[in-house]
C-alpha cells in the first residue's frame, strides 16, 4: 500500500493515470466511468480540476437541516491542494465527470485575469455544491461543449473557445452556489449565531489584549470552515465582509470604553488587540467618521 502524497504535475501524466487519451496537453474532458479501476491515493495536481461525482448524497446533513441532492456533487480544487483518501488495496471503479485545466491554458485571456473570482476553489470538500436534477443537465451541456472544442482541429480560436466555456461552467458553479447558500439559509443564520457568539467571547476573555485582533482566518477555523466560503457566507447573508463585522463589533466595545475618561485612548487600544494605538485611532474614524478623542468630548458634552 502507497502512502506517500503522489504530486501530479501534468494533464497527460493524470490522463495515463487513468487510462484515457489526450487531446490537448492543457486541458481535458473525462468521463470518469471510462476511466480504468483505481486505488485509493492522497494527491495534488499542478493544476485547476473541477469534479462532478456521481453519488447518491441521499439526506445530506447540514447544520440542523437536510437537503436531498441526489444527482451529483461538485470538488474544485486549486493546484497544490490535496485530495484523496490513503491507499487501503483495494481498487475502486470512479464515477462521474473530471475537468482538468492548466493555468497556461488561461494565461493571458479573460479567465485568467479574474480566476480568483471563483472563490470556491479554496472551499473544502466537506463545502462542496450539491446539484439538483437541472442543474447537474447544465454542468454536463457545459463540458460537453469543452469536449467538442478539444476534438476539432485545433485554430486560431480554439484556446479562447475553450477558455469561454470553461468560464461559463464556472460562472453556473457560481449561481449554483448562491442557490446553496439561499437553500442552507437556517443553518447560515446558526453560523452567523455562532459567529457573533465567538467574537463575544473572545473580547469578554480579554484574550484581545494578550493575543491581538481576531482575524477572519481564525474565526472560519474555529467555526471549521475554510477561510473563502466563511467570507462568502457573509457576505451573501448580510451584505457585509466578514471584517466589517469584526471591526464592528470592534468599534461597539470601543465607543463605550472611550466615554470612560479615566482611561487613555492607548490603553484602550491596547486592550482591543491592536499593536499600534494609531491604528485604533485610524479604525475608530473610518468607521464613526471622527476620531475617538472628538468621539469622548462629544459623549462627555451631550
Amino acid at each position: 500500500m502507497n502512502k506517500n502524497l503522489l504530486n501530479i504535475e501534468t494533464i497527460s501524466e493524470y490522463n495515463d493515470m487513468l487510462g484515457v487519451g489526450t487531446l490537448h496537453p492543457l486541458v481535458s474532458v473525462v468521463d470518469l466511468s471510462k476511466a480504468k479501476p483505481m486505488r485509493h491515493m492522497r494527491h495534488t495536481f499542478s493544476f485547476y480540476t473541477v469534479y462532478l461525482k456521481e453519488v447518491k448524497c441521499g439526506d445530506l446533513i447540514y447544520g440542523r437541516q437536510y437537503y436531498d441532492y441526489q444527482e451529483g456533487t461538485v470538488v474544485c480544487l486549486a493546484p497544490g491542494q490535496v485530495i484523496g483518501i490513503e491507499d487501503n488495496g483495494e481498487t475502486f471503479q470512479p464515477k462521474g465527470w473530471a475537468l482538468c485545466f492548466h493555468p497556461d491554458l488561461i494565461r493571458g485571456t479573460f479567465l485568467g485575469g479574474h480566476i480568483k473570482e471563483y472563490t470556491y476553489f479554496s472551499y473544502e470538500v466537506n463545502e462542496a455544491l450539491h446539484l439538483s436534477l437541472e442543474e447537474r443537465g447544465i454542468f454536463v451541456d457545459c463540458l460537453n461543449k469543452i469536449s467538442h472544442e478539444l476534438e476539432h482541429a485545433i485554430d486560431r480560436l480554439s484556446k479562447r473557445l475553450i477558455a469561454t466555456n470553461i468560464e461559463l461552467l464556472l460562472d453556473y458553479c457560481l449561481r449554483f452556489y448562491e442557490r446553496q447558500f439561499i437553500t442552507r439559509e437556517n443553518a447560515n443564520t446558526d453560523i452567523l449565531t455562532r459567529f457573533e457568539a465567538l467574537l463575544d467571547n473572545y473580547f469578554e476573555s480579554n484574550r484581545a489584549k494578550a493575543e491581538g485582533l481576531p482575524t477572519v482566518k481564525w474565526c472560519a477555523s474555529e467555526l471549521c470552515l475554510s477561510s473563502n466560503y466563511f467570507g462568502d457566507l457573509i457576505k451573501k447573508e448580510t451584505g457585509k465582509t466578514a471584517q466589517e463585522h469584526i471591526q464592528l463589533k470592534l468599534i461597539g466595545l470601543a465607543k463605550e470604553m472611550v466615554l470612560n475618561p479615566e482611561r487613555s485612548i492607548s490603553e484602550i487600544a491596547y486592550e482591543l488587540g491592536f499593536q499600534y494605538p494609531q491604528h485604533f485611532t485610524r479604525l475608530f474614524k473610518k468607521v464613526t467618521g471622527m476620531p475617538p478623542n472628538d468621539y469622548r468630548q462629544q459623549g462627555l458634552t451631550a
